[in-house]
């Protein structure tokens, strides 16, 4: 964990980086167009990138900084390429099935944020991390986590719930670059490529919901069934 010998310039870059990933979040939340969503999650990769290689340069972590290049190239290039590949082939353009609306979940967001920031503070108080990156850190990645379960959730389009699982494990890898830097770069690289079989899996399941089911709604997906 960083928290220790960290100066202001570092903090403010990693707080800066970890807040702007956050944002973009709700970004995806508030939109219904799903061209929003890829390019909310590109940035937002885009982003993890750059704090993968701020954490690598203060930290003394060189393997951080092909994970950086890694996370830019796969989750920054590649996979919004594939989603929108897949948009293009199934013309579709934005969300036509909520549960619940884009101004009603951009509230909803809100509250998880606050949620995930209580106990973020309890825990930094725990362990005398009070006022460190270190708490912003496990706030940012919490909120994330939960705003991902919350488009699952709240979203029916089978595209949204990819992004779904993506932002949530954009979250869990912002928040492991942090708090646990020195984690072996074998997990890093297995999470990191796994998202191509996830996203090649899930893109050929799209692929079967529209031809035998004519939507693009994950609801349908009970249809398949047999």
């Amino acid at each position: 964990m960083l928290h220790a010998a960290l100066s202001p310039l570092a903090e403010s870059i990693f707080s800066l980086l970890c807040i702007g990933s956050l944002l973009l979040s709700f970004v995806m939340l508030g939109s219904r167009w799903l061209t929003n969503y890829v390019l909310a999650f590109a940035a937002q990769s885009w982003l993890i990138a750059m704090l993968s290689a701020a954490v690598a340069w203060v930290g003394g972590y060189p393997e951080l900084y092909a994970i950086a290049v890694l996370t830019a190239i796969v989750r920054g290039l590649l996979l919004p390429y594939l989603l929108l590949r897949i948009m293009r082939e199934l013309a579709v353009a934005r969300e036509l099935h909520v549960v619940v609306q884009p101004s009603s979940s951009l509230v909803l967001g809100a509250l998880l944020v606050l949620f995930a920031f209580a106990v973020a503070a309890h825990a930094g108080h725990a362990l005398g991390l009070d006022g460190s990156v270190a708490v912003l850190a496990l706030t940012v990645m919490l909120a994330m986590k939960l705003i991902g379960f919350l488009m699952l959730a709240v979203r029916r389009e089978a595209m949204t719930q990819i992004l779904g699982l993506l932002e949530l494990e954009n979250g869990i890898f912002l928040g492991s670059q942090i708090l646990v830097p020195a984690m072996p770069m074998l997990i890093e690289l297995v999470v990191l490529f796994d998202l191509l079989v996830v996203v090649a899996s899930l893109g050929v399941l799209v692929r079967l919901l529209v031809v035998h089911v004519g939507s693009t709604s994950s609801h349908e997906l009970r249809r398949l069934v047999g």
